[in-house]
């Protein structure tokens, strides 16, 4: 994924909505827990953690037993001072109070708890990306310190593969072709930053380590969901099971929902966004646009895939009346540039949803040359009366416009495509006169033609046409 790219916009849930379950994920709220439980009396050690003899009546204090209670608790007191809701006081005494952030949680905004949570969870990704404890001590050197060389372990590499498995969770989650709300198969998203795109049938050896990572996610997908960034059905244990061991019950080997299903939620997915932006890539969100002129409208939504332009678009229109709005739309919709054809393809698509309301605007466009066309379709759609007919200039200017904007929406897509054909099959000596329209991307879509046509000799034609168009153009 490159930083320079933008990304498909997220639907985000309202803040408010997104604060309430960043308070209610077990990692914020056995941290504030212990927040509000620490007094004079808690001590911690020289690294900040609660002093061992402390740890069972932290972990009582949570409700926690068995175990793994002790380490729980410490790790829930780590999140505390990691996020500010504790403050050790005095280093050398070991003593603590209550953080300025801690009020943040009960009387701040839900912008504040958000930012108390990222913080949160930027911890736990932390701890997600660290070999396993048992690992840890295995590799502890005489002298008390970690060799990272023994665990064959490098921790920029290992952060690197994490942020590169919940990008692309991300992407699937906001594209328009992912799946959505929908879980991912814990293979097909190891896969994703295993195997390379160009690949066919992946290699016995690519299968392995696709077969490592699958591993490796799934104890990072245990640790990640508790902070509430992911719902994760874990591995079937049965599948890691020794080879001459029975399992326990009968397995369906089809199943593919066993080898761990993850589903990022709309907590998580808000957390991702706001770490993308922070690295620098361009991530925007449905109603981003809703507060800004129709001029970042059409040239925002210009990306965008067609569910996520029409939703930003009905939020953008919300908030003014159909005549002011399509006034707006309309004269934003001009230009020469080439982003224009897009631009008034959007505009055209937004102008779809505005109701009749709207109609003085598009009459006072009739007699624009870039405008005249789409405010006639609109009319007509609208079955207003008294439309006047196009002149045929016209006609063929907003073919050519509707086609660049096509190439630049889709590039070469079967519904262009298909529009190319009928426009060739429908018009008898088209190319004959198209070439002589007077738009800027008239060369360039003529040589589209001429690749996407199915038909040799007509493909030829539209090619012919696009040198004379060039000729004309000084090109």
């Amino acid at each position: 994924m490159s930083d320079s790219s933008t990304l498909p916009p997220a639907r985000l849930r309202p803040e408010a909505e997104l604060a309430r379950d960043a308070l209610s994920a077990p990692v914020l709220a056995r941290a504030a827990r212990l927040a509000r439980w620490a007094g004079p009396d808690t001590r911690v050690d020289a690294g900040g953690g609660l002093v061992e003899e402390q740890l069972p009546a932290a972990a009582e204090q949570l409700g926690l037993s068995g175990d793994d209670a002790a380490a729980y608790a410490s790790e829930a007191w780590r999140i505390a001072v990691d996020t500010g809701l504790v403050e050790i006081t005095d280093e050398e005494a070991g003593t603590v109070a209550a953080g300025e952030d801690l009020a943040l949680l009960t009387g701040g905004s839900p912008q504040d708890v958000l930012g108390v949570w990222l913080t949160a969870l930027e911890a736990v990704l932390a701890d997600a990306s660290v070999p396993d404890l048992d690992d840890l001590v295995d590799a502890m050197a005489e002298g008390g310190e970690v060799d990272l060389s023994s665990l064959d372990w490098d921790p920029d590499a290992e952060s690197e593969f994490l942020d590169g498995v919940l990008g692309n969770l991300y992407l699937l989650t906001v594209g328009e072709e992912g799946p959505g709300d929908a879980a991912v198969p814990l293979p097909a998203l190891a896969a994703s930053v295993i195997v390379p795109s160009d690949m066919g049938e992946p290699s016995n050896e690519v299968l392995e380590q696709v077969s490592d990572a699958m591993m490796r996610l799934d104890d990072q997908f245990r640790l990640l969901e508790p902070v509430g960034l992911v719902e994760y059905q874990p591995v079937d244990e049965a599948l890691m099971a020794d080879a001459d061991e029975e399992p326990a019950a009968p397995v369906d080997e089809a199943d593919v929902t066993r080898y761990g299903m993850v589903r990022l939620t709309p907590l998580g997915l808000y957390g991702l966004r706001a770490r993308l932006l922070d690295a620098g890539f361009e991530a925007p969100a449905v109603g981003d646009l809703a507060d800004k002129g129709a001029d970042a409208l059409l040239d925002g939504t210009a990306p965008f895939p067609p569910a996520a332009a029409h939703a930003e678009t009905e939020l953008w229109l919300a908030g003014r009346s159909p005549l002011d709005a399509a006034r707006e739309l309309l004269a934003a919709a001009r230009g020469s540039d080439p982003g224009a054809p897009l631009r008034r393809l959007r505009c055209q698509q937004a102008l779809s949803l505005v109701g009749a309301e709207a109609e003085p605007a598009l009459r006072e466009v009739l007699d624009d040359a870039e405008l005249g066309g789409l405010a006639r379709v609109w009319l007509t759609e609208h079955g207003a009366r008294d439309v006047p007919a196009p002149p045929q200039e016209m006609v063929f200017w907003l073919t050519i416009d509707t086609v660049a904007a096509q190439l630049a929406a889709e590039g070469n897509s079967e519904e262009l495509r298909a529009l190319v054909e009928g426009l060739a099959r429908q018009h008898s000596g088209f190319f004959d006169t198209v070439w002589r329209v007077e738009h800027p991307a008239t060369p360039d879509v003529l040589e589209a033609m001429g690749r996407l046509h199915p038909d040799k000799k007509v493909a030829k034609e539209a090619r012919k046409a696009a040198f004379k168009a060039r000729s004309q153009q000084g090109g």
